[in-house]
C-alpha cells in the first residue's frame, strides 16, 4: 500500500437539476460516466484544481470563489492508489461545456441528480447524491 495519498478535486456543473457527466475513456473505467475531475497538483490549492480541470476536461471557466464543498470521500480499491475526493458545486461558469479531451472521453451530457445512468464510477455517485442528502463525507472501497 503506498505510504501517501492522492487528493482529487471534482466538479459538480447542476443546471436545471441536472448535472455535466463525462463518459471515460481509455483508462480502467472505460465507459463508465464521471465528473470533471483531476489530481491537485502541487504547489496548487484544492478550489483552483478544481476550475482548472474543469476548463481542461470541459472548457468552463470557474472563479474558484464560486465553488462550494458539497462532499469528501476516501477512496481506495482494485489497482487505485488511496485518494480522498473533493467535490465542489459550481455556482456560476463561463461558456458551455464540450469535449476538450476526446483522447480521454467518448462525450458529455447532462443527467437529472436523481437518475444517474449506468455504469457510473461509484465514488462519483456518492459526491452527486451529497447534493441532496447533504451528506458531509464517506468511504468507498475500504473494507
Amino acid at each position: 500500500m503506498p505510504d501517501r495519498h492522492l487528493v482529487d478535486a471534482h466538479v459538480l456543473l447542476v443546471r436545471e437539476d441536472q448535472v455535466l457527466l463525462s463518459k471515460r475513456r481509455g483508462d480502467a473505467f472505460d465507459g463508465c460516466w464521471h465528473l470533471p475531475a483531476g489530481k491537485v497538483d502541487a504547489g496548487e490549492d484544492v478550489l483552483s484544481a478544481a476550475a482548472r480541470e474543469a476548463w481542461e476536461e470541459v472548457g468552463v471557466r470557474i472563479d474558484p470563489a464560486d465553488l462550494a464543498h458539497v462532499h469528501t470521500v476516501h477512496i481506495t480499491g482494485s489497482g487505485q492508489e488511496p485518494r480522498f475526493g473533493l467535490f465542489f458545486r459550481a455556482a456560476r461558469w463561463d461558456g458551455e461545456p464540450s469535449n476538450r479531451e476526446p483522447a480521454k472521453c467518448h462525450g458529455l451530457d447532462w443527467f437529472p441528480v436523481d437518475a444517474l445512468p449506468e455504469p457510473m464510477i461509484g465514488y462519483a455517485a456518492l459526491g452527486i447524491r451529497a447534493l441532496r442528502t447533504g451528506v458531509p463525507f464517506s468511504i468507498h472501497g475500504w473494507s
